[in-house]
């Protein structure tokens, strides 16, 4: 099993952890399943057994001539999956997203899955146990920040288990963990999810500030006590929420007043 350092590649060859994946996806063939970086397919040969709808998204060309051999008729797709457009296998049926994610991509991926939620039922990932811990991280503890809150927004997620380096070939620096996220059937209205995420980069760059400080750009001591914020509250004893209702207050306060809009293009000229 060689391993391209440039594309993150650690294959997971521990049977009894396989099967443990398998058995929190449980697979069926009323399934479409998405998995993303299959490498030699140790989950995919499980996954194909179940007789789901599967597409594989393979980034390395060897890896995905190898699994078109191995599983004639199978969808490999050869690709960059933070450049894949997901409309190529959209169909009547939510996705469930499944792979053991490249470290090195994992949170701009997990972003970018993030604003295609309508089109996914659920998501399995094996990642660092690290990040794992931080998307689940309650609100006051050292793992909470920025991911904790912009997963938890559009997720339910679960740390599953623990899977040690000697689970891969080769064996990687850092313990991993898979994570189950189910996203959220409702959500609290937002209406800026950039400014939501400005905020919460600039609060938890300053994490150990009071949260007036931390904020004062954006919002002031008297707007953070209309909110029901403490301003005197650290960056990291604030909840997502809190967080939420601080960019829908900044989005309403500073929308243009309906007659200092600019004419759009249509109707300009």
């Amino acid at each position: 099993m060689r391993a391209r350092k440039r594309f993150g590649q650690n294959f997971l060859n521990d049977q009894l952890t396989i099967q443990r994946i398998i058995d929190a996806i449980r697979p069926s063939a009323s399934d479409h399943i998405l998995e993303i970086g299959p490498g030699h397919g140790a989950l995919t040969k499980n996954l194909v057994a179940s007789g789901c709808q599967l597409d594989v998204v393979e980034i390395d060309r060897d890896l995905a001539a190898e699994l078109r051999q191995r599983y004639p008729g199978l969808n490999v797709i050869e690709a960059d999956i933070l450049k894949f457009d997901f409309n190529q296998i959209r169909g009547d049926r939510p996705l469930r997203v499944v792979g053991n994610l490249p470290y090195n991509i994992s949170t701009p991926l997990l972003f970018m899955l993030f604003e295609k939620l309508d089109m996914i039922e659920d998501m399995y990932f094996m990642l660092q146990l690290e990040v794992v811990e931080r998307m689940a991280a309650a609100a006051s503890t050292s793992q909470y920040g920025r991911l904790s809150i912009m997963s938890q927004y559009f997720c339910a997620a679960e740390k599953l288990f623990d899977v040690p380096p000697s689970a891969f070939t080769p064996a990687p620096k850092v313990t991993s963990a898979v994570v189950q996220m189910i996203p959220h059937a409702q959500r609290t209205p937002l209406h800026d999810r950039l400014l939501l995420q400005s905020l919460v980069i600039q609060a938890f760059s300053q994490r150990r500030k009071t949260v007036r400080n931390a904020l004062k750009r954006y919002l002031s001591g008297s707007e953070l006590l209309e909110l029901g914020i403490d301003p005197e509250q650290r960056p990291e004893t604030i909840t997502g929420f809190d967080y939420i209702q601080c960019a829908n207050y900044l989005s309403a306060r500073d929308m243009p007043a309906p007659n200092q809009l600019a004419p759009s293009s249509e109707f300009s000229g």
